[in-house]
């Protein structure tokens, strides 16, 4: 491992400062999981590493029939997944919470760390996604509130700017008649890369589809909203047939790429089955 320097800021002020003066080869250290992975594999060249862990009030996991739920980026997927207040609520990002990696990694990675990464292949990105959530900033002069589908600029990419710090992801409370799933494939059952995954959040009023949000991950550059899939189950009655129609739509709406974890074909496919399966599952998960 290359040796690198140790920085603790105590408040986002000074950690948004170090940032921007250390400039080219300074990371945050938040779980550190995939970075610590990336730094002994010589796959990210660092030079600072500023540990947030001692800034206050980003640990905190909060509730409000208001606003929904909020949690800082110093929450990890074990928390946020042991919390309870995924039960009954959010059960696609809860799904999510318990196929990322292994109990052990789940414990130390932040969720903020999982959707920051910006992988295509993130567990929890199309939940969140479907979930209409939005990222908080800080920066100096003023933060922002991002609409998660808008945070990505490209595989690893974000809009944030220089010394901009991702304090919190804020998820609006779902509606009645809200249903939710996520239903990601892949080789295996744990530990695994998602070859396809699929999120969908819907709300039904008397048997009618009147909203509809459905995020596709790891079959484009970024997880990607589908539209027009979106477009055909609303105001529907969500039958076999619309559900079909749906699914051939979302495979017209992916951009998959061939890797050696599976073809564009195969993940087109996949696409189809796992949209008409989640819709599926989602009517049986009323939130």
């Amino acid at each position: 491992m290359r040796r690198f320097e140790y920085h603790e800021p105590t408040s986002l002020k000074e950690a948004s400062q170090l940032l921007t003066s250390l400039g080219e080869g300074a990371y945050f250290l938040a779980g550190g999981t995939d970075l610590f992975v990336e730094i002994r594999e010589r796959l990210r060249q660092v030079r600072h590493l500023v540990n947030i862990k001692r800034v206050p009030g980003l640990d905190q996991i909060e509730w409000s029939d208001q606003t929904g739920l909020r949690f800082g980026a110093q929450v990890t997927a074990g928390q946020l997944e042991a919390s309870g207040y995924l039960n009954g609520r959010y059960p696609n990002l809860r799904a999510a919470l318990k196929a990322l990696a292994s109990i052990q990694v789940r414990n130390r990675a932040t969720v903020v760390g999982n959707v920051c990464r910006a992988s295509p292949s993130a567990d929890t990105i199309p939940p969140l996604i479907a979930d209409g959530a939005v990222i908080e900033t800080y920066r100096p002069g003023g933060g922002r509130h991002i609409p998660l589908a808008e945070f990505f600029a490209g595989p690893g990419r974000t809009v944030l700017e220089p010394g901009e710090i991702v304090i919190a992801v804020t998820v609006p409370p779902p509606a009645q008649g809200s249903h939710r799933a996520y239903l990601k494939h892949g080789r295996r059952k744990a530990m695994e890369l998602a070859t396809v995954g699929v999120a969908v959040s819907l709300e039904v009023e008397d048997g009618l589809c009147t909203g509809a949000r459905v995020a596709l991950g790891a079959v484009g550059p970024v997880v990607l909203r589908a539209p027009q899939t979106e477009a055909i189950l609303v105001g529907s009655r969500l039958d076999a047939a619309v559900l079909n129609a749906a699914a051939e739509q979302a495979m017209q709406e992916c951009t998959p790429i061939s890797n050696v974890r599976a073809s564009a074909e195969y993940r087109r496919e996949m696409v189809g089955v796992l949209t008409r399966r989640a819709v599926m599952l989602a009517l049986e998960e009323a939130a």
